[in-house]
This record gives C-alpha cells, sequence and structure tokens, in this order.
C-alpha cells in the first residue's frame, strides 16, 4: 500500500523518508492520479484542519476514495472539541497525574511526533494521547489546578513550530512509524486487505492458543489479507486497515470495546462488533432477550435489592448467581444455603444494581455450538471438571479444565442446532458460541458468548484449517462488500 505525506506546501514536510511519497493538498485534491488510487495510507500535515479547508477535505476525500487518512474526519473533529478534551483528560487522569506531579511548575507542553515523546518518561502518556486522537504531530498542553493536573489544549503544530532540537527524533519517530516496526512484511507478497488481530500477550485465558493465532494468520493470508497482531496500546494504527479481528476476552468497559467502536467509526469491518460484545457480555441482557423471544432456558431470576428474597422461593438451592459480565466461570458461583446466598447476593450488588440468579442444572457437559454469520461451523462438549459443578474450576490460583471433545454439525442433535441457530440469530450475524444444556431431552441456552474459545486440537478438530478458512472467508467477503459498496 502506498504511503502519501500531504501537505499544503512541499517546504512544510522537507524529510525524506524512504518509501514515503511526498504530495501537495491541492495535486491530492485534483490530480485524478490519486483519486484512481485504489488504496493508500495518507498522512494529513497539512497546516489548517479548519472546516472546508484543504486539509479538512484531505482527510475527508481520503476516506471517500478508500485511502486511510490520518488523522481521519472524526479525530479532526474531536481536536476541536473541549468537550471531548475535557473527557480524555479525565479518563488519563492517574497517567496524567503520575507524569507531572514532581513538576514545580504549573504549565507544562508536551509534544508528540507520530505517538513518541523526546524523553522517555512521557512515552506512555504520548501514546495514549496518540490513540485517543491518531495525528502524526500532536502538541499537548497541561495545567495544574488547585486538584490536580489537567489537559487543556490539544492541537496539531505546524512543521515550522518545530524546534531544530527535535529534528533528529522527528525523523526517527517518522521512520519507525512509517515502517510500522514490522520488518517482515517487506517479505510478504503483495496483499489485498489489511487486517489487524488484536491480542493481548498478558491476558491469562485467551480466546485462542498461539497455535490456532498462527492457523487464522495462515488462513487469511492464504485469502490474501495481509494480517498483523496489534496490541492494546495501538488504537491508534486502527486507520491503516480494512478489518479488525478481536482475539482478546472482550468486555464494555474495557479496551476491546473501544477498538471495536473505532474500527466500526473508521469504516473497517469488525469481528466482534461493539453492538455483540455489548448484548453477549451482560448476562442481565441475555437473560431478558432470551425470555422474551421464549427461547427455553434455566429458570431465571433479575435480581436487584428490593426482590433478594424471592431467590430461594423460586429457584430453589443451590442456585447459580452470576454477575452480568462474568466470564471463563469468573464471576459464576453456585450457593448451597440461605445465609451464604445473602452474603454472595449483597456482595454481586455491590458492584452492579442487577444481577442474574439462575436454578441449578446439574449436567455433565455443556453444548457450544459455535457459529458465524448465522451459519453453524463446530459443536463441542465441555465436559465439567472433575469434582466440580463448572467446565472450569479455580483454587488455589490454579485452574483445571474439563475434557473436551468436537463434533461435526451433522452429529449433533438437531435441536442443540436449531436452537442455537435461533439465540445467536438475536445477535446478529458475528463470531458467536452459544452454550446449551440437555436436562431431560430439553434443549436449554445458557449464554451466547461473542468472541468464542477457538483453540488448536480442540474446536478446530473436526474441520481442521477449514474452520480459520470459513472465519476468516466471512470477514473477507464483508470487506470487499464494502469496498464496492464505496465504489
Amino acid at each position: 500500500m502506498r504511503q502519501l505525506i500531504v501537505v499544503s506546501r512541499p517546504e512544510d514536510w522537507p524529510l525524506k523518508i524512504a518509501g514515503v511519497e511526498k504530495v501537495t493538498a491541492r495535486d491530492y485534491l485534483t490530480d485524478p492520479v490519486w483519486s484512481a488510487l485504489k488504496s493508500a495510507r495518507v498522512y494529513n500535515l497539512c497546516r489548517s484542519y479548519r472546516y472546508q479547508a484543504n486539509g479538512y477535505y484531505v482527510s475527508l476525500l481520503a476516506a471517500a476514495r478508500g485511502h486511510k487518512p490520518l488523522p481521519a474526519i472524526n479525530t479532526i473533529q474531536d481536536l476541536k472539541s473541549q468537550n471531548v478534551i475535557r473527557v480524555s483528560s479525565a479518563e488519563l487522569g492517574r497517567l496524567i497525574e503520575t507524569n507531572f506531579k514532581p513538576l514545580h511548575s504549573d504549565h507544562f507542553t508536551l509534544s508528540i511526533y507520530f505517538g513518541r515523546n523526546l524523553a522517555r518518561r512521557y512515552e506512555r502518556l504520548s501514546r495514549a494521547l496518540f490513540n485517543l486522537f491518531p495525528a502524526p504531530l500532536l502538541r499537548a498542553e497541561f495545567q495544574r489546578l488547585e486538584d490536580g493536573w489537567v489537559l487543556r489544549r490539544l492541537g496539531t503544530p505546524a512543521f515550522s513550530e518545530i524546534p531544530e532540537s527535535h529534528m533528529d527524533f522527528l525523523r526517527e519517530s517518522a521512520e519507525l512509524y512509517f515502517s510500522g516496526k514490522r520488518p517482515r512484511r517487506t517479505a510478504r507478497k503483495a496483499s489485498r486487505f489489511d487486517l489487524a488481530m488484536l491480542v493481548n500477550p498478558d491476558e491469562s485465558d485467551p480466546p485462542s492458543d498461539e497455535k490456532a493465532l498462527k492457523r487464522f494468520e495462515q488462513a487469511g493470508e492464504e485469502l490474501g489479507f495481509n494480517i498483523e497482531r496489534i496490541g492494546p496500546d495501538e488504537i491508534g494504527r486502527l486507520s491503516e486497515f480494512d478489518a479488525l479481528f478481536i482475539r482478546e476476552t472482550t468486555a464494555v468497559n474495557h479496551h476491546t470495546f473501544r477498538f471495536a467502536r473505532r474500527a466500526t467509526a473508521e469504516g473497517l469491518v469488525v469481528i466482534d462488533d461493539p453492538d455483540s460484545i455489548l448484548k453477549c457480555t451482560n448476562k442481565v441482557y441475555l437473560a431478558e432477550m432470551l425470555q422474551r423471544n421464549q427461547i427455553a432456558g434455566p429458570r431465571t431470576l433479575l435480581v436487584h435489592r428490593d426482590n433478594a428474597e424471592r431467590i430461594e422461593a423460586e429457584l430453589g438451592l443451590p442456585v447459580v448467581l452470576k454477575q452480568p459480565d462474568s466470564a471463563f466461570s469468573i464471576g459464576v458461583v453456585k450457593v448451597h444455603d440461605a445465609e451464604t446466598l445473602r452474603f454472595r447476593v449483597n456482595a454481586l450488588l455491590k458492584n452492579s444494581d442487577l444481577i442474574v440468579a439462575q436454578e441449578y442444572l446439574p449436567t455433565a457437559f455443556d453444548w457450544r455450538v459455535g457459529l458465524i454469520d448465522g451459519r453453524p461451523l463446530y459443536v463441542c462438549r465441555y465436559h465439567m471438571a472433575r469434582g466440580h459443578w463448572q467446565i472450569i474450576h479455580r483454587e488455589g490460583g490454579k485452574k483445571h479444565e474439563g475434557d473436551a471433545d468436537t463434533l461435526s454439525v451433522g452429529e449433533a442433535p438437531p435441536a442443540v442446532i436449531q436452537t442455537a441457530v435461533r439465540a445467536a440469530g438475536l445477535i446478529g450475524k458475528g463470531l458467536y458460541g452459544v452454550d446449551l444444556k440437555e436436562v431431560d431431552g430439553k434443549i436449554m441456552v445458557i449464554e451466547v458468548n461473542d468472541n468464542p474459545s477457538i483453540d488448536a486440537g480442540v474446536e478446530d478438530a473436526v474441520l481442521k484449517g477449514a474452520l480459520y478458512r470459513e472465519i476468516m472467508g466471512v470477514i473477507l467477503q464483508r470487506v470487499m462488500a464494502h469496498k464496492l459498496g464505496q465504489r
């Protein structure tokens, strides 16, 4: 993909960076050569981004042409909004205070070049601001108030305003950014589309193990994707890609949700999309949705402080309590007696005004049907951990899991597949894992998971490499449809 630096005048960017072309804004906007270019990354360094100025139109038309502008129009608008800057200051409050508390001055200006600052101690804050406001050059002004430091202004300096002493660092930062710190990409064959795969190496229970991640990469590259793994601190790079595939456990109050929302706003194809994350990660929503659509499930009560005494009478004991955003068996407890029930309910209600109580249904295993685009791909039986009522048993900092076996879709009971398809359809067309129990011949939905586990040797045991190709193929079809719609 060609990389363009667009400037108001040629002298506004005198640095020469290998593999990067310099174009004036007038040429980019009016020369049909650039409008006909199918794909490009456009680094907009125009002198002004004000409404309807050339710099504004460079980012606007870059998006219309299917190019990837930095900054994007939404970033330009955010930079003009004092409300957005105020909210961002509050979000980064602890980091800002940690960085500037030792200073004696009441004012500080931070220069950020492609997400970096000259002083290493401000590197994390610089990256955080760049992630929130992805623009090649940023200047942040901070002020100390009575209750601490705040971000007062954020803007984009002109090249002429950059001190001479910063030039070598600016060049180094630009070269690192333009190269993407990805030397392996130069050896790859040209690809039609770029896909970012969000992973977190520090996650204790990732949805895919390393072997599965590599199989996703192989399948995607065979289909024509250029796949790159990105981490939690690289939200500012989303505009470089055509699609985002999240392979990190999702939550609403979490960077995964921010990634999904930002990618959707940037026009990327996203799995998991923010709507699916919002619906699937909240057990209260799922319980209400399943009940309203008359999909069989365990007897369920949405619990608040005024009806907690109804749990034992309506659901009996033992009973299962779930915090709304529980995942991987964390935040899910089984209660056997009334005293423990009161204690557990009060503890959970401290963090959420609503929790979920469900009747306890003992089974030897849970069904899991994996689907994408409304189509079932695999069926697993997750057996309970030995001597435990859940698939995962956590005790003393250790984790024990039950066995799992995988069936083809055709081998599974038709009622399991039909129920899973119907439940997933209430969420959307994303990648889901529907968990079900079979009790006395009756199929009941426990929950619908976005971002389901796909590990090598487990979920792919039947389809093997075809499972990864199916998922990547759906993403490819959506990217192509999106590109076609832009023409």
